[in-house]
C-alpha cells in the first residue's frame, strides 16, 4: 500500500489574514473575483471564498489539500489580473519579496493587496517591504500576526522595485554553482548532509533510480557523475518552484557526463507513493513543517521507497542522526547498515525488501 501523511499546519496567519472583512476595513470586490497566492486550505478559507476565486499553491500537499476541499486551484504563475491579492508570505525574505512583486503585479489597477504574516517570522520586516514596493499601507494585529495592505495601487508603486523584485524569483547559481532559487531547502549551498550521502553513493548503482524530494536536483546529478550504470532517473519533489532548477541541473550533468541518462521531474506528493518501481532509490527526505520536527514523514519516505523498489533494489538514505528511522527501515528491508555517521548525520543503505 503507498504510504500516507498528512500535513498538519497551525494557520494563525490564515485566521489573521480575513480579520479586516470583519472589522470593516476592507470589503470584498464586487464582481468576487479574488486571487490567493500561497494559498492554505482551513476553515476560515472555506467559508470565505466564492465562485471567482482562484488559489495558487506551488507545494503539493497544499495544494491537493485546496482541491479537496472544493477550492479552485490555479498553477502558479498565471498573469490574470484581479482586484484584491491576498498573500501568505514565506520566510525567506528573497522568496517573500519575489511573492510581493508578483502580487502587486497581478492586482489591477486601483486593486489592493493584502498579507499576513506571523510577528515571530518576520512580519515588519515583510510590512516593510510592502510599503517599500507599493507605498504607504495600513494595518492591525490579531492572533499574534500583523496584517497590512496596500492603499488603490497606482502610480505610487515603484516600478523599479518591481522589476528587481521579481528577478529575484529566476534561477540563478547559488555558491556551489547549481542552479537554484531563494526559499528552496538549501538554495544557496549544498546541503551538508546531502553532500555526505553523494560521497558515499557506490559505483555499481545501476538501472532506474528515484529520487524522492529532489529539490533543486543535486542528488541526482551526484549520482548521473558517480554511477556509470545508471540509465534513468526520475526526479520526486513536492515544491514546484524546485522543479526548472532540477531540470536544469540534471540537463547540464547529462551533458558533463557525456552519456545518454533518461531523467523526467515530477512535482509529486512522495508520501502518497510512486507510480512505478525503481532498483535504486536516493533520498535526503525532509523532517520538519515550520520549526517542529515530523520524523513521521521521514518514516512516510522510507515506507514509499520500500513500497517502488524491485525486490533486489537498494536504498540509499542520509538523515539527522537523532531521528528514529531504524525501526521503520528494519521492518521493511532485511538489510540495514550504517555506512556513516559524520557531522551530526548518518548514511544508511537499506537492501531486500521485505515482502
Amino acid at each position: 500500500m503507498p504510504a500516507s501523511f498528512s500535513p498538519v499546519v497551525q494557520d494563525v496567519a490564515l485566521e489573521a489574514l480575513f480579520v479586516p472583512f470583519e472589522t470593516g476595513d476592507l470589503t470584498m470586490p464586487a464582481d468576487g473575483r479574488v486571487l490567493f497566492l500561497r494559498a492554505r486550505d482551513g476553515f476560515r478559507l472555506r467559508e470565505m471564498a466564492k465562485k471567482g476565486w482562484a488559489c495558487e499553491q506551488g507545494f503539493k500537499p497544499f495544494a491537493e489539500a485546496l482541491q479537496r476541499s472544493g477550492l479552485t486551484v490555479a498553477p502558479p504563475g498565471g498573469d490574470d489580473r484581479y482586484p484584491l491579492v491576498l498573500v501568505l508570505p514565506p520566510r525567506q525574505r528573497e522568496e517573500a519579496r519575489a511573492l510581493f512583486a508578483q502580487a502587486v503585479r497581478r492586482a489591477l489597477p486601483g486593486g489592493v493587496v493584502l498579507a499576513a504574516v506571523p510577528n515571530a517570522e518576520g512580519a515588519r520586516s515583510a510590512e516593510g517591504d510592502l510599503a517599500s514596493l507599493a507605498g504607504p499601507l495600513q494595518q492591525l494585529s490579531k492572533h499574534k500576526c500583523r496584517v497590512f495592505w496596500t492603499q488603490p495601487l497606482g502610480a505610487q508603486v515603484d516600478a523599479g522595485l518591481l522589476d528587481a523584485w521579481q528577478a529575484f524569483d529566476t534561477p540563478r547559481a547559488n555558491d556551489a554553482g547549481y542552479l537554484s532559487r531563494p526559499g528552496l531547502f538549501a538554495w544557496d549551498r549544498v546541503d551538508t548532509a546531502s553532500a555526505l550521502l553523494a560521497a558515499h553513493l557506490p559505483g555499481d548503482l545501476a538501472g532506474s533510480v528515484a529520487d524522492l524530494g529532489a529539490g533543486y536536483g543535486y542528488l541526482s546529478t551526484q549520482v548521473i557523475a558517480r554511477c556509470p550504470g545508471v540509465s534513468a532517473i526520475d526526479l520526486y519533489e513536492a515544491e514546484a518552484r524546485a522543479l526548472e532548477p532540477a531540470r536544469l541541473n540534471v540537463e547540464r550533468a547529462q551533458r558533463e557526463s557525456g552519456r545518454e541518462v533518461a531523467f523526467a521531474v515530477h512535482w509529486h506528493d512522495v508520501t502518497q507513493g510512486l507510480p512505478r518501481r525503481y532498483d535504486v532509490v536516493v533520498s535526503n527526505p525532509p523532517f520538519h513543517q515550520g520549526r517542529a520536527d515530523l520524523p513521521e514523514l521521514g518514516r512516510a519516505f522510507i515506507a514509499t521507497a520500500a513500497d517502488a523498489l524491485q525486490p533486489h533494489g537498494r536504498l540509499w538514505l542520509v538523515a539527522n542522526r537523532h531521528l528514529p528511522y531504524e525501526a521503520t527501515l528494519a521492518a521493511r528491508f532485511n538489510e540495514v547498515r550504517t555506512v556513516v555517521t559524520q557531522d551530526g548525520f548518518k548514511v544508511i543503505e537499506a537492501r531486500g525488501v521485505r515482502a
